[in-house]
C-alpha cells in the first residue's frame, strides 16, 4: 500500500475521521480551534448527528479533539495527540514533507534502536537469532528494492523482539508504518542494495557474538549512513 496516496475509504463513518483527522494533523484546523458546527458538517456529508459523533469520539480517543459540553469539538494541542496510533501516523505520512518527515523519524530511531541492538545482544534467545539471521538472509537475496522492504522491517522487528521488553516490542511494532516509509525513502538511492546489506549484518554479527556495545555502534552507523542515503535522494529530488 501506498500510504502517500490514501484508499478511497468504504463508509462514511470512515471518510469523515479519515478527513477531519488530516485537516487536524496538516494543521488546516488549528490546536485550540472548533471543528465546524455540527449542522454544518452533517449537512456537508449527508449523515445524522449520530454518525457525526460516532465518528468524533474516534477522534477523541485518537487525542485529536476535545468535546466540551457548549463549546463542541476542540482541537487538542500536538503533544497531546497520540502520534503511535496507526492513523494519526498515517495522516501525519500524508500530510508533511517527505524530508521533514524522515528527519524526525530518524530522532526516534536514533533513541530506540541502538538502545534496542545493544539490550538484544545481551537477552536473544537462540529463536531470536534464528530470526534475525533470516530477516538478514532473506535481505540478502531480494533482487529489487520492493522485494528488500519486508525482510528488512522483519529485521528491525525481530531485533525489538529480542529485547523482551514488553515495552520496546510494542513501540518497535507501532513504528513499522513510518520505518516502512523510511525504508522506501532510502532504497530510492541507487546502490541501496549493496549499501544496506553490509552495515546490517555489522548488527546481526555483533548481536550474534553477543556484543552490547558492539551491536550499538552499529546500529548507529547503520542510522548515519541511512541518513546519508536519504539526503542524497531528498538533494536529487529538489533538484529536478
Amino acid at each position: 500500500m501506498d500510504y502517500r496516496h490514501p484508499p478511497v475509504r468504504k463508509s462514511m463513518h470512515a471518510r469523515i475521521v479519515q478527513e477531519l483527522g488530516i485537516e487536524i494533523v496538516s494543521g488546516r484546523l488549528a490546536p485550540g480551534e472548533r471543528l465546524p458546527a455540527e449542522a454544518r458538517l452533517c449537512e456537508s456529508y449527508g449523515v445524522s448527528r449520530p454518525v457525526l459523533r460516532e465518528a468524533t469520539r474516534v477522534l477523541v480517543a485518537k487525542g485529536l479533539v476535545l468535546s466540551k459540553p457548549r463549546l463542541g469539538s476542540v482541537v487538542r494541542p500536538r503533544d497531546e495527540w497520540h502520534m503511535l496510533d496507526p492513523d494519526v501516523l498515517f495522516w501525519t505520512i500524508n500530510s508533511v514533507n517527505e524530508g521533514e518527515f524522515f528527519r524526525s523519524l530518524l530522532v526516534v530511531r536514533r533513541i530506540i534502536e541502538p538502545a534496542a541492538a545493544a539490550l538484544a545482544a545481551s537477552n536473544a534467545t537462540d529463536d531470536d537469532l534464528a530470526r534475525i539471521r533470516d530477516a538478514f538472509e532473506r535481505m540478502s537475496h531480494a533482487d529489487t528494492p520492493d522485494a528488500l522492504l519486508a525482510p528488512d522491517l522483519d529485521f528491525h522487528r525481530a531485533i525489538m523482539s529480542a529485547t523482551h521488553n514488553d515495552m520496546l516490542m510494542y513501540i518497535g511494532h507501532m513504528l513499522s508504518l513510518a520505518l516502512s516509509e523510511s525504508i522506501k525513502l532510502t532504497s530510492r538511492h541507487p546502490d541501496t542494495h549493496a549499501l544496506s546489506l553490509p552495515r546490517h549484518k555489522a548488527i546481526l554479527t555483533a548481536i550474534i557474538n553477543r556484543d552490547p556495545l558492539g551491536a550499538r555502534h552499529a546500529s548507529l552507523v547503520q542510522l548515519d549512513n541511512a541518513q546519508a542515503d536519504a539526503e542524497n535522494v531528498l538533494s536529487a529530488v529538489y533538484q529536478e
